[in-house]
């Protein structure tokens, strides 16, 4: 891809999506100037994956550092986008830029809708890691979750929240709780090696005994599944609790229990059966109900996009082109896409989890941030350059100020950098001193600059 023209694009969200694409298209040539709702950048890369992976969370951190060093890249930290926030959709589309790129990921909260689900004691995989990673707003907000934990989920997500619960809160016991078997279970095997040394395999082994007879019935051996699955409890981090972690398998929740407080005290769970569903299988409620006592529950079952942002919104994602082209990567895919009228919303790109809620974690999201920027690139290979980025960015600057914005710079984010390496205070943050409170951070960076 190259710019012969000096196009401006907006890309709204730093997470790893938009700061791939932020990165390619500066490396095109073109201005750039990055949206992000939070003060520091990084999104998932910085508030989503378990803080201890310092060495991954290190080596994008420089990257995104030199890409922000770039002359023809600017960033604006602490403006969100949405009805009600420092900038609409429309708004952002007034300001003259060539095209907007939303990687602003997956921001609802996706619920199954399970009676009691308002309960003290009930929390969302997306507010507990936003949590121990200390994302203001959440970092300190207290979070109770009592001695016995169910995790709803056999995902990556429920591997970190486990790896939490165990290594730092060191509750009594973490059951995840799978809808479908251990055939089906979704976490990738390395990452089982931060908990596996809490495993409960007396727990685990009774669990393949109660369920074998349904595992028969498609094919599957409980013994060498059984095998399979603790097979993979190999280079497993020391133990540092006495914490029990199992899983209940063909299991669904169906209520979640509660006491005269409405704290949680369990989750009524029904027996499922599994049944072939072309080379995969389906989980079959049979009716069949049990208790399960916990102190508090929370929901690792993915994410949806939230829809009060003002982007073309249905069932949970945002709307995307269904015309197909020629491309590949489809650029249909990567357009937003207006469905009463049959049209795309020119100019408008989606990627990363904003383009399809929690699809896989960084290195996904950073290819799909590269692979929408080509698209952006075809795109604008066919354009006439509209207004310098001096235009744009002085437009901006007028619109944030008027509402009393307070949006930070590189120069900010240096300055919140080296405070918080320089701090020495106690902190719940795991691997590394962040500041919780967007208000302190933005205290500071104004004292920097005096």
């Amino acid at each position: 891809m190259s710019a012969k023209t000096t196009h401006v694009i907006i890309v709204v969200g730093a997470g790893p999506a938009g700061m791939a694409a932020a990165s390619s298209l500066a490396k095109a040539g073109y201005e750039v100037i990055i949206l992000n709702r939070d003060i520091k950048f990084g999104g998932l890369a910085e508030y989503g994956i378990f803080p201890a992976k310092l060495k991954l969370r290190g080596g994008l951190k420089k990257q995104y550092w030199e890409m922000l060093g770039q002359a023809n890249v600017h960033y604006f930290g602490n403006v969100s986008v949405g009805n009600g926030k420092d900038l609409t959709v429309e708004e952002l589309r007034g300001l003259g830029a060539s095209a907007v790129v939303f990687s602003i990921g997956a921001q609802g909260t996706k619920t199954i809708g399970v009676e009691g689900d308002s309960a003290k004691g009930v929390f969302h995989a997306k507010d507990v890691v936003y949590h121990f990673n200390q994302l203001p707003g959440f970092g300190d907000r207290p979070f109770d979750m009592g001695k016995h934990v169910a995790v709803i989920g056999a995902g990556d997500v429920m591997v970190d929240i486990a790896h939490w619960l165990i290594r730092y809160k060191k509750v009594e016991s973490v059951t995840a709780i799978a809808r479908r078997g251990p055939v089906e279970r979704k976490y990738n095997p390395k990452e089982i090696r931060s908990v596996c040394s809490n495993m409960d395999i007396d727990g685990i082994t009774i669990e393949f005994t109660r369920i074998k007879d349904r595992l028969a019935a498609v094919g599957q051996h409980a013994d060498e599944v059984l095998k399979g699955l603790t097979g993979e409890f190999t280079k497993c981090e020391p133990k540092v609790s006495d914490t029990k972690m199992s899983f209940k398998f063909l299991a669904s929740p169906k209520r979640i229990l509660t006491d005269a407080h409405n704290r949680v005290r369990g989750l009524e769970l029904e027996e499922n059966k599994l049944e072939p569903k072309g080379e995969d299988t389906a989980a079959v409620g049979l009716k069949q109900y049990y208790e399960f006592a916990c102190d508090s529950v929370v929901f690792a079952v993915g994410d949806k996009v939230d829809e009060t942002v003002g982007l073309p919104y249905k069932g949970g994602v945002y709307v995307t082109n269904p015309n197909k082209t020629t491309n590949d990567p489809d650029d249909a895919l990567f357009q937003a896409y207006e469905e009463k009228t049959g049209t795309v919303v020119e100019g408008v790109f989606l990627a990363g989890w904003a383009r399809k809620a929690s699809d896989g974690l960084v290195g996904v999201a950073k290819r799909d941030g590269d692979w929408c920027a080509e698209v952006v690139g075809r795109y604008l290979a066919t354009k006439t350059t509209d207004n310098p980025s001096k235009i744009v960015l002085d437009k901006l600057h007028a619109m944030l100020k008027a509402r009393k914005s307070q949006p930070v710079d590189v120069n900010g984010l240096r300055a919140l950098e080296a405070a918080e390496r320089a701090h020495t205070g106690a902190t719940d943050c795991i691997g590394e001193f962040k500041f919780a409170v967007n208000q302190e951070m933005l205290s500071l960076i104004e004292r920097g600059r005096k």
